[in-house]
């Protein structure tokens, strides 16, 4: 316990020690939203893989899917470091930064209201924003606290408290350049974290090559033996759905292609590309292939009982005072650094997106931050009391609330985001039938699964992740077809906003070769 509660106490020192060192940073909206788009690559790589994995991949996702596939849950971490990370950096890094800073833009909302000329779309999509984050982050607390009340047996919602104070304290100081220093210090937590997780696991069942021959013992009604242990597991459909909702979902999470609009230059592009498939590969695929063992430490009646977000922490309750304490530092740190990243976007998108637009005055800088200060604190507040009441009413899951957060948010915003940097064709009217699309179908999916009511729909639209897909395909779908059968944008006035990729540079012999 002496172990457990001095690893905390460091982590939360060091954390709130880099907030106040980080304040000097955050005196204006420029500085506390993007850092001066100044932030260098190995912050900016970082900064990116903290944010997309967490608590809820680490608890829940691990869990859930490694249970359903087995060791092919595997394949959800690389499409997580090939689609999410690997081939986000490549088609949207560099158009991101470029365009965003070409039209003054510093949230996804401000993006919308630039590109297609609709001051409308931006608050609409400020609105989508502060609403389905919520349940995201619910679902960060709730992976974290099953871990704390393991460890320390503290109550859920001391856990929660806890954890709301110490990230409030250092976002409201220190903005985005705090979370991003704070985003490399939780990186190497993770990474070492999960590779010690992994060996530990695997050893309390003689090894790897033991522990894969247990897994292909196992089967079910449906699955025979060698299913779990199988390439493509007992379900590679399903796989595919929640390969895509997770990887490809990223495209479209104002928290993450905010990362985009901070790069500093073409070398933190390079390298922040590299480094944040690296990570991916480690910390994501680490995750779901120690998931995938579940099977060998709970049985079917006890999942049953104590539902998915049990399995982890059951693996980990067998491991050493020394891994657990590493391990609920890998989980806090990277609950944290999620979380401060989903508030600060929040925050920020209310501010300048929807309070902004509709005071008739304007409001001053120093207005500015304070109200992002303010919606910082007042996010954090009704997510946790969200996340408190979700755990004693038992509502949902931990990845049905992630998969309703990242479906909503990707499926609104990924085609008109996408196609708004690449497409000059794309128009005003198809990005509203993507927004109205994705939240239609999301929170249809959601009203029924909370009646109860979730066997009318089709077998595979019962599934969040299923749904998310759907909707982030057919957004782009939506995008593509409205804007062909509708007036096109004025030509001079897009010309204008695709200028900026035809600006000339001068680059060093080294990278290119003169004409």
């Amino acid at each position: 316990m002496v172990i457990k509660i001095l690893f905390i106490l460091l982590f939360l020192v060091i954390t709130i020690g880099i907030g106040v060192y980080s304040r000097k940073k955050a005196t204006d909206v420029n500085g506390f939203v993007l850092g001066g788009r100044a932030v260098g690559p190995w912050l900016t790589a970082f900064s990116f893989g903290t944010s997309y994995f967490s608590a809820v991949i680490f608890v829940g996702y691990a869990g859930q899917f490694g249970w359903n596939f087995g060791l092919a849950s595997t394949w959800i971490g690389l499409g997580n470091a090939l689609i999410g990370s690997y081939l986000a950096w490549k088609i949207l890094g560099r158009r991101t930064r470029v365009m965003t800073q070409h039209l003054q833009s510093a949230t996804m909302p401000d993006f919308f209201e630039k590109r297609y000329d609709s001051k409308s779309l931006k608050i609409v999509a400020s609105a989508i924003v502060f609403i389905f984050m919520i349940p995201y982050t619910a679902s960060l607390y709730n992976g974290l606290s099953r871990l704390f009340e393991m460890s320390f047996n503290i109550p859920y919602w001391v856990c929660v408290v806890v954890m709301a104070l110490v990230t409030a304290m250092y976002v409201v100081l220190s903005g985005y350049m705090g979370t991003a220093l704070n985003s490399a210090v939780q990186g190497v937590i993770m990474l070492v974290g999960i590779v010690v997780v992994v060996f530990s696991v695997l050893n309390v069942n003689g090894g790897f090559a033991e522990s894969v021959n247990l897994l292909s013992k196992v089967t079910t009604d449906t699955v025979s033996e060698g299913g779990f242990t199988s390439f493509f597991g007992p379900d590679p459909l399903a796989l595919i759905g929640v390969v895509l909702l997770t990887s490809l979902g990223t495209w479209g999470l104002p928290q993450m292609i905010g990362k985009f609009y901070a790069i500093k230059d073409e070398k933190a592009i390079k390298t922040g590309t590299v480094v944040s498939t690296v990570f991916a590969v480690i910390v994501a695929g680490g995750c779901y292939f120690l998931g995938g063992f579940g099977r060998l430490f709970m049985t079917p009646e006890q999942v049953a009982e104590n539902g998915f977000d049990s399995i982890i922490p059951a693996m980990l309750s067998q491991l050493s005072d020394v891994v657990i304490a590493l391990v609920i530092m890998l989980v806090l740190a990277a609950s944290m650094s999620t979380l401060s990243s989903l508030v600060l976007t929040s925050s920020s998108t209310l501010t300048l997106d929807f309070l902004n637009p509709v005071r008739k005055d304007k409001m001053s800088e120093k207005s500015k931050m304070r109200w992002m200060r303010l919606f910082i604190v007042f996010f954090i507040v009704v997510s946790a009391g969200i996340a408190i009441i979700q755990a004693n009413s038992k509502v949902a899951f931990i990845t049905d609330l992630m998969g309703i957060s990242w479906g909503t948010m990707s499926g609104a915003f990924l085609g008109p985001f996408m196609l708004g940097l690449y497409w000059k064709r794309a128009t005003k009217p198809a990005v509203w039938s993507s927004f109205i699309f994705s939240v239609l179908i999301n929170v249809t999916f959601m009203a029924l699964k909370l009646s109860g009511n979730i066997t009318v729909l089709p077998k595979l639209l019962q599934a969040s992740s299923n749904v998310g897909v759907i909707a982030m395909l057919m957004g782009i779908v939506l995008v593509i077809v409205i804007s062909l059968l509708t007036k096109k944008p004025d030509e001079d006035a897009v010309n204008a906003k695709f200028a900026c990729y035809e600006k000339t540079v001068t680059v060093k012999a080294k990278t290119s070769l003169e004409d």
